[in-house]
């Protein structure tokens, strides 16, 4: 309690003592003590010390990436990942984008597939900001939990964009959608562990190497394929970009 109420004070006086600093100054300022503290450090510490700054800054940056973009992350336009789910669905095809978030990829997909589009989303934020912001004739947005209970409707394509690494049984979970809804088709996107050496660096030295902290496994080519094929499918098509698998799967489990 004391250290909380110690790191307070600091963060005030702080506010005060750097008010007159530019950026620019603040910046080198920054850098300086950074640089002075590593040089005290052994080579692992030192590493270590740098790693969670990085982890921090890319959390930092991630919100700030959302404001520039006015409510929508950057990354949207910068990897343009909604093309490779668009250039694979239809005309007229009925698709279930399963923990669609704020909508933008849903509404993507119907106007530029012309598909009909079913969006659902654990989070009734999510939900209610994308029948705000994102609202299309030819989408429904939904709250509620795939995990428990999938639509019993007929889909021709089901969309797994950056889903599949926040569960546990993924296995089991890619068996269900075939069984129950039976897609001609599942679109996945998932982020690979491979992406930057850091990342077995930061994995090494124990500290958390995933993008998010709420992802249960971060994938490696090799592990994703040997999924796929354990749920029953098999990769129709694949590309790696940006640091992340977009695939095709198709196939028929039978329980």
């Amino acid at each position: 309690m004391m250290f909380i109420i110690l790191q307070r004070i600091i963060k005030k006086a702080l506010s005060v003592i750097l008010k007159p600093f530019s950026t620019a100054q603040l910046e080198k300022l920054i850098k300086a003590i950074i640089a002075q503290r590593t040089d005290t450090l052994l080579p692992d510490e030192a590493l270590r010390f740098l790693l969670h700054l990085d982890n921090y800054l890319y959390t930092l940056e991630g919100k700030k990436a959302v404001e520039y973009g006015g409510g929508i992350h950057t990354k949207h336009r910068h990897i343009r990942y909604h093309d490779f789910f668009v250039s694979r669905i239809s005309k007229g095809e009925r698709v279930l984008d399963i923990g669609c978030g704020n909508g933008a990829l849903t509404r993507d997909i119907a106007e530029r597939a012309e598909a009909y589009v079913i969006g659902i989303d654990l989070n009734p934020d999510n939900i209610a900001k994308a029948k705000r912001r994102y609202a299309h004739p030819k989408v429904e947005y939904r709250v509620g939990d795939a995990l428990k209970d999938l639509p019993q409707e007929r889909f021709d394509v089901v969309v797994l964009s950056n889903v599949l690494e926040h569960l546990s049984n993924r296995v089991e979970f890619l068996r269900k959608i075939q069984t129950t809804l039976n897609p001609s088709r599942i679109l996945i996107r998932v982020p690979l562990y491979e992406r930057d050496w850091r990342v077995p660096l930061k994995e090494e030295l124990g500290v958390d190497y995933r993008l998010d902290p709420t992802h249960r496994i971060e994938y490696t080519v090799e592990g994703f394929a040997e999924e796929v094929e354990e749920a029953g499918f098999k990769i129709a098509y694949q590309e790696i970009r940006w640091g992340e698998i977009w695939a095709e799967v198709v196939g028929d489990v039978k329980t």
